[in-house]
């Protein structure tokens, strides 16, 4: 069998996006499948838009994902070089050859005549393409608009009769009619190629077997397929997957919110996460499995069960998703993803000290079961690391200022400031009495000190939550809290 070449082509405009990466994902997945190879090449003829930091941000999308690449940048290999701007000589070298077969021809159009052109052929109800007249030039007249000054750019002479009919993998036989084509542009009058020809001439000449891309790329195949045969390459496998829409049904942009990779990450969602989702964009195995390991994806991803119909980006789905990996990620493993999050929080020191680390592990594996995303750690346990200093305001209306809170804290205060154990099998003794000795339930006395040890009224169980936290900084809250309670009744009564 023949060796799967794929590639994934992007413009370095800006970072990896969700679209960008799901193409990256499934050429990926099918390389590793078939044992193939996953070229990436940075299509960076763009050259008032392009950037050095756009190709950063591309590769830290793709390494963050878990995508590597076998030939492209940093990685080298025998078809190079795998930016697009160290090839203009060889897509002139092409166009040479198709001008000199007669298959493209200098045009001396300005933009004003291209404007009156596509008017005029509005106004008869015609499509708005160019209507060749540069074709027929005689080398004459060709020489005598280079003397009066006029720029060219090369076109490529399209085959107007027949069709080109384009066999795709995921759409099955789609049929083109070549009269609706145009002489189209393949280099412009900066001495840059076109993407239609510079498309063709990169994958040709690094022998990619499959082009998967978005949809978008349908309707420049015949283009493509017309330059393959008249450049005598073989036309590789095509397979154009859906696009992604906001949950609005409109094209995936920002303003959807997120759409890039490395922001996803910085927001604390998981490569394993991302990768999984951005699989089942478009593509699924069964109905009644949504989690798959990134190994899973590989045994099991083909074109044939790629969607043609549209995938919807459902960031509450992706949420849920993440919080399944972080739930059965070991605690070594969420602890080294967690650190930076810490840290970023201002939580620890970088690098966090064995202190730090021992109670990192210790706040994880109570958090564990709540965390959906890591960039909730702030939140959800700065408490354990920092002094409450104020209180949720509803929460503290419902937890501290309610009538018998103050009774309850104090009380609890002076029980526990006594015990020389701070374990659950120490603390239920304490609100058992705490609840004979108020007449109330459980969650009476839980709430006021849930919301005087954490500011809050969302934590963890107490009986997890304050061994953690200790007897000393406990018994403080406590005492800080009825201080509070305090200041406002007398605010109250003045």
């Amino acid at each position: 069998m023949d060796t799967v070449r794929v590639r994934f082509a992007p413009s370095p405009t800006g970072f990896l996006h969700v679209g960008g990466a799901r193409t990256a994902l499934f050429n990926w997945l099918l390389a590793r499948q078939q044992q193939g190879v996953f070229v990436l090449r940075i299509e960076d003829t763009d050259m008032a838009r392009s950037t050095a930091a756009s190709v950063e941000g591309i590769l830290e999308g793709m390494r963050f994902l878990g995508m590597d690449w076998d030939e492209g940048p940093e990685q080298g290999g025998s078809f190079g070089p795998y930016l697009c701007s160290e090839r203009l000589h060889l897509y002139r070298e092409y166009a040479d050859k198709l001008e000199a077969a007669g298959r493209a021809y200098p045009c001396f159009c300005t933009s004003e005549e291209l404007d009156a052109m596509r008017e005029a052929a509005r106004a008869a109800k015609r499509e708005p393409k160019y209507d060749g007249r540069c074709r027929h030039l005689t080398a004459e007249q060709r020489d005598e608009k280079r003397a009066a000054g006029r720029t060219s750019v090369l076109r490529f002479a399209a085959n107007f009769d027949g069709q080109t009919i384009v066999d795709d993998q995921i759409r099955g036989r789609v049929v083109f009619d070549n009269r609706l084509l145009d002489d189209f542009v393949i280099f412009k009058t900066d001495g840059m190629p076109t993407y239609n020809f510079a498309v063709v001439i990169d994958d040709a000449l690094m022998e990619i077997s499959h082009v998967i891309r978005g949809e978008d790329h349908l309707s420049n195949t015949p283009k493509q397929i017309q330059l393959y045969e008249a450049l005598g390459f073989a036309v590789p496998q095509f397979a154009h997957i859906p696009m992604i829409l906001g949950p609005d049904k409109t094209r995936l942009s920002k303003r959807h919110g997120a759409t890039s990779v490395t922001q996803f990450r910085d927001e604390g969602y998981l490569k394993e996460a991302m990768v999984n989702y951005l699989a089942l964009l478009g593509w699924g195995y069964d109905d009644s499995q949504t989690v798959f390991s990134t190994e899973e994806l590989i045994a099991k991803f083909a074109l044939e069960r790629v969607s043609k119909n549209p995938a919807v980006f459902d960031l509450k789905k992706l949420e849920w998703l993440n919080g399944v990996y972080v739930r059965d990620m070991d605690l070594d493993t969420l602890l080294s993803e967690a650190q930076p999050f810490f840290h970023r929080a201002s939580l620890v020191d970088n690098p966090p000290t064995a202190e730090q680390t021992a109670a990192m592990r210790q706040v994880l594996a109570v958090l564990q079961p709540r965390l959906k995303r890591l960039d909730e750690i702030y939140q959800a346990a700065s408490y354990f690391f920092q002094e409450v200093t104020e209180y949720d305001e509803k929460a503290a209306r419902k937890g501290l200022l309610k009538p018998g809170s103050k009774e309850i804290l104090t009380y609890l205060a002076e029980r526990l400031a006594g015990l020389d154990g701070f374990d659950e099998e120490m603390l239920k003794p304490v609100f058992a009495a705490a609840m004979e000795q108020f007449q109330c339930k459980l969650g009476d006395v839980m709430q006021p000190v849930r919301v005087a040890v954490t500011g809050t009224n969302s934590s963890p169980s107490m009986y997890e939550v304050l061994p953690i936290l200790g007897r000393d900084t406990t018994v403080g809250r406590l005492r800080n809290a009825v201080k509070f309670i305090e200041k406002n009744m007398v605010e109250r009564s003045t």
